[in-house]
C-alpha cells in the first residue's frame, strides 16, 4: 500500500472518530438539556404544591388552635358544672335538713295540742312530703 493511501485512511479514521464524538456530543447536550428542562418544569410544579401544602398546615394548625380552645372551654364549663351541681348537693342537704326540721316543729305542735289533730290531718299530707323541685325529676 502507498503512504498516501495509508494517511488517506488514518484522516478518513480520525475524521470518523471525531464525527462521532461530536454527534455523541451533541446527543448528550441535547439530552442534558432536555433533562434540564423536565428537571425546571418538576421544581416549578413543586412550588406550586408547596404553596398548597403550606395552606393546607396553615389550615391544619387552624384547626388545632380552635379545637384547643373548644377543649378549654369544654373543661370551663364541666368545671363550673361540677361547681354547680356541689352547690345543688349542698342545697338539697340543707332543704332536707330544714324539712326535716320543719316536719319535727308540726310533729311538736300537734303533740302539745291534740285538739288540733283532726285540724292538721289536712295539712299533714302536705307537709309530710317533701315538695318537689327543680333539681329533681
Amino acid at each position: 500500500m502507498a503512504t498516501s493511501t495509508i494517511v488517506l485512511i488514518i484522516v478518513a479514521a480520525v475524521v470518523a472518530i471525531l464525527l462521532i464524538a461530536g454527534l455523541t456530543w451533541v446527543a448528550r447536550n441535547k439530552r442534558n438539556q432536555q433533562r434540564h428542562v423536565e428537571a425546571d418544569k418538576i421544581r416549578e410544579d413543586a412550588r406550586h404544591e408547596t404553596l398548597l401544602v403550606n395552606q393546607q398546615e396553615a389550615l391544619a394548625d387552624e384547626t388545632a388552635a380552635k379545637a384547643r380552645a373548644a377543649q378549654a372551654e369544654a373543661d370551663v364549663n364541666a368545671a363550673q358544672a361540677a361547681g354547680l351541681q356541689q352547690q345543688a348537693a349542698v342545697h338539697r342537704g340543707e332543704a332536707v335538713t330544714s324539712r326535716d326540721h320543719l316536719n319535727k316543729q308540726w310533729d311538736r305542735a300537734d303533740t302539745l295540742d291534740p285538739a288540733s289533730r283532726a285540724a292538721s290531718d289536712t295539712r299533714s299530707a302536705a307537709h309530710d312530703e317533701p315538695q318537689p323541685t327543680a333539681g329533681s325529676r
